[in-house]
């Protein structure tokens, strides 16, 4: 974990690689009666794999884990996503691929271990009736009702991450330029993102409103004026959702930011760029369009017949 930190990874990263290696280490003590590092071998991580798809969610817990109380869940003991378990394995690499490079173990034991194949459903984002009817269910007479609207209207409105967007301070809006400063990024590069002059009169009007109940920093925050974390917003938008009977996420809202991006005529390139992807290919992997898709966007496109 110290090497963690002089990596300088993000907090989340750090979580997950320290969550998933004291679960590791817990199987291997337990149930592999291994507590060395160096006697760690292939063999046993793949048992580990088929262990985890076996016994499914919150039936094994670390020290003090009770906290999430997994007897009175009722996803207790329902299969972990492929998803997850492509986390676990991939955190569990880059462990031993740090004791490989620190001449810590002698032989590397995820060398030949690969990531479980996943398929996943699309996707799909959200239509604009859907949208009208999420936004309308937001009760903005309230502080925290009003705060989750705007924080909602953002997201769909940039594309942003749900996580850079909590982070965000008052200082990082611009109103004379329509812009607003991301520090929070994932790739931990400073993101500059464009306002429509709707949404800018919008902010504005959220900051006055605000700054009369907190003076807190940051542009979204808790109504005890501290930063609001991911968990506390979905919790939030998990709620508003019952009452629609919409299935709506942070990522949901995302994607219908760029889906609806590129049905205006915006380019995959400009979007890419917006969505803060690393390469355009990333881009076409998130949009995952389907045939249907393709078909609608080629007849729309497509040149005169010679």
């Amino acid at each position: 974990m110290l090497y963690c930190v002089s990596k300088n990874l993000s907090k989340k990263t750090m979580k997950s690689y320290e969550q998933t290696l004291k679960l590791f280490q817990l199987y291997m003590e337990k149930e592999q009666d291994t507590k060395e590092v160096d006697k760690v071998d292939t063999k046993q991580i793949r048992e580990y794999i088929s262990y985890l798809r076996e016994r499914g969610k919150y039936t094994v817990q670390v020290a003090n884990a009770d906290i999430n109380r997994p007897h009175n869940r009722t996803d207790n003991g329902k299969n972990i996503s492929m998803v997850t378990i492509n986390n676990y394995i991939r955190n569990i690499k880059v462990f031993f691929n740090y004791l490989d490079e620190e001449h810590i173990i002698k032989v590397n034991p995820v060398t030949r271990i690969k990531q479980l194949k996943v398929y996943e459903e699309k996707k799909e984002p959200l239509q604009r009736e859907d949208v009208k009817r999420l936004l309308n269910s937001f009760n903005i007479a309230t502080f925290y009702g009003y705060r989750d609207y705007m924080t909602t209207k953002l997201l769909l409105s940039t594309g942003a991450r749900i996580g850079e967007t909590l982070s965000l301070e008052m200082d990082d809006l611009n109103f004379r330029n329509n812009t607003i400063l991301f520090r929070d990024t994932k790739n931990k590069k400073e993101k500059l993102s464009y306002l429509t002059p709707k949404l800018s009169s919008e902010l504005k009007k959220w900051c006055n409103f605000k700054e009369r109940y907190s003076k807190s920093q940051f542009l979204f925050p808790t109504t005890r004026h501290t930063k609001m974390s991911v968990s506390n917003f979905e919790q939030n938008l998990r709620r508003i959702c019952d009452s629609t009977g919409l299935e709506v996420t942070p990522h949901r809202l995302r994607r219908t930011f760029a889906t609806d991006f590129l049905k205006a005529g915006g380019s995959i390139y400009v979007l890419s760029q917006l969505l803060d992807h690393s390469d355009v290919k990333v881009t076409e992997l998130y949009l995952n369009l389907d045939r249907e898709d393709l078909r609608r966007e080629y007849l729309k496109h497509a040149t005169l017949d010679y």
